[in-house]
């Protein structure tokens, strides 16, 4: 299949390390121009680095760039307009907010998450359309959870506000449409990076066991049997930010080996 993804400009976000730098490796493998994003300049040069010495692909840059931060997101679309020449395709990412309960947390831990994992996306979005609008095409994907289709216990600021996601993206899909601008979000299940690691410690701590009876646990709950590695979640990512996807929108896909049992 020809993803037609040479010489496209992508911009991935939080893309110094985990699902974000899974995605933007593969589209590097596919020929595309990759600027990657992430607050931390020593991470974006090692991932820059390791990127192009696994893909053989020379057009990937970085952007340090605080993501509720407004002003340091319009300068990171700047740089990778300047850099590529437009964005034809906008990677939406995140690190994920804290675990806990409802009780545990505060007005400032709301707000917190809804700026990191909602708002966030809503400010690089409204960044990268117009240059989408005016070549009437666009690609847009955003990196969820699984907890699009069903709740993660212990996760309640995810769950909360990566429904958001979802529904911004079923409406702006309606917005969109016309100019061919298509929009969809991804959620990973049991996917092997130093999230769900963590997410793993933290349960197993509530829960008096140890992190790797908490993965067993886990494993077990997936038919597939294993948690998924980066890699495969980031192919369902480029295949629906390529040429190749031409007519699905407003979608939410989760890459999670079978583990979501609702609709």
């Amino acid at each position: 299949m020809d993803f037609k993804l040479e010489g496209k400009s992508v911009l991935v976000i939080a893309a110094s390390k985990g699902l974000g730098k899974a995605t933007a490796l593969q589209f590097a493998k596919e020929g595309a121009h990759v600027m990657i994003s992430s607050r931390s300049e020593e991470e974006l040069q090692k991932a820059v680095s390791e990127i192009k010495e696994e893909s053989g692909n020379k057009n990937v840059n970085h952007v340090v760039c605080d993501i509720t931060k407004p002003e340091e997101i319009k300068q990171m679309v700047q740089k990778a307009t300047e850099q590529n020449g437009t964005i034809d395709i906008l990677v939406n990412n995140a690190g994920g907010p804290p675990a806990g309960t409802f009780e545990k947390f505060q007005d400032e831990d709301w707000q917190n998450a809804f700026e990191l994992n909602l708002l966030s996306f809503i400010r690089v979005i409204r960044e990268v359309l117009p240059y989408m609008k005016k070549q009437r095409e666009g690609r847009i994907v955003n990196i969820a959870s699984s907890s699009i289709k069903q709740t993660l216990d212990n996760l309640i600021l995810s769950n909360t506000f990566r429904a958001g996601i979802a529904g911004l993206a079923k409406s702006l899909s309606q917005e969109l449409a016309p100019y061919n601008i298509l929009i969809n979000t991804v959620g990973p299940g049991k996917i092997a990076t130093d999230r769900v690691a963590e997410l793993d410690q933290a349960n197993a701590e509530k829960a008096g066991l140890s992190a790797e009876d908490v993965r067993a646990k886990s494993e077990n709950s997936i038919p597939m049997g294993r948690y998924g590695e980066p890699e495969e979640f980031a192919k369902a990512v480029v295949f629906l930010g390529s040429g190749a996807n031409t007519y699905l929108t407003g979608q939410s896909i989760v890459v999670d080996g079978g583990m979501v049992k609702a609709l």
